[in-house]
């Protein structure tokens, strides 16, 4: 098979963390082509979507007493050509958020390809529809109580209500932005003018779950199905989980009440084309719905000497060959 990869440029990622690059890997392994691009060099051609893409060998890294070592380069690329994308057998849109107009733009390119020839993880459809803060609202016994707003004084009488609360903005990523908020605190009015704009822009205000010093989970979905999870901890200065934010990982299991949570979700994704998914939960309380880039595929496959990456284009295989 051909199997493009619609990324961020391919010098900036990490080969030890990223799940790109573990996807790309364990594709490779499997005897598939690997073919890069960027969201910014799609394009549309007589009604069909194409792309500048260079095919990719990289170097797998190598797992050495408990850490991965990457060869340097670890990568090669080949001279870039314009070829149409469905004569791909699968497209992985895993450009990183922030969900910008470049981001929803290279979304409607990927319509103009024919899902009956070339699978596209995740659907463009989906990853529109599906805010990873607001998709999770939908699956009411699962969140924790919520607001979306932009209003001062209706988040102040929740803050005061639920007496701290957790502010996020509706499009960032890697805990950008995201506040611990107290009524108390003398910088309220303020904190709530910055983060919506002065009133412009909502904002998600969920109460806060002292569970998140025991970790905020990160559960790995392939077809509404969970494969894997990892439990990320604050570095102790920050109250955010976050790796992005220095936060580290740790070995974990998926509980029953996780289960039951992955169950609720499911039905939905599949039906949005949601295919490769990273559900985030705190204390048994669904917080996110990852669809645009999840990451923790590394890091689970480090932690229980798993292969996450080989599981999910085997999946692509199976249903490739299924639709022949």
């Amino acid at each position: 098979m051909k199997l493009a990869f619609i990324i961020d440029p391919i010098h900036q990622l990490d080969p030890c963390h990223d799940t790109s690059v573990a996807l790309m890997e364990a594709a490779q392994n499997l005897g598939h082509e690997i073919w890069v691009t960027q969201a910014n060099l799609l394009t549309v051609v007589d009604s069909k979507a194409w792309a500048f893409l260079q095919q990719v060998e990289i170097s797998p890294v190598q797992l050495v007493e408990g850490r991965y070592i990457a060869s340097d380069p670890w990568y090669q690329l080949s001279n870039r050509s314009l070829i149409s994308l469905e004569t791909m057998s699968a497209v992985f849109m895993r450009t990183d958020p922030p969900v910008n107009d470049s981001y929803l733009y290279a979304t409607y390119i990927l319509d103009y390809i024919d899902q009956n020839q070339t699978l596209v993880v995740n659907h463009p459809q989906g990853i529109r529809s599906a805010n990873e803060k607001m998709y999770a609202l939908q699956f009411t016994q699962a969140i924790p109580e919520t607001i979306v707003s932009a209003d001062k004084q209706l988040i102040r009488k929740f803050v005061e209500t639920k007496g701290a609360a957790v502010l996020k903005p509706l499009g960032n990523k890697a805990g950008e932005g995201i506040l611990f908020l107290e009524p108390s605190d003398r910088n309220f009015n303020s904190i709530i003018e910055l983060s919506t704009h002065q009133g412009r822009i909502p904002v998600m205000v969920q109460t806060y779950l002292p569970a998140a010093k025991e970790g905020d989970k990160r559960i790995i979905l392939l077809n509404g199905e969970p494969i894997g999870a990892l439990n990320r901890l604050s570095s102790g200065s920050d109250f955010r989980n976050n790796m992005a934010t220095g936060g580290t990982v740790a070995q974990t299991a998926i509980t029953p009440r996780e289960y039951e949570i992955c169950s609720q979700v499911a039905e939905k994704l599949r039906q949005d084309g949601l295919i490769f998914v990273g559900l985030d939960v705190i204390g048994g309380y669904l917080t996110e719905v990852n669809v645009t880039s999840p990451t923790g595929v590394r890091e689970i496959d480090r932690l229980c000497e798993t292969n996450l990456g080989n599981q999910v284009i085997q999946w692509v295989e199976q249903t490739i060959n299924s639709k022949k």
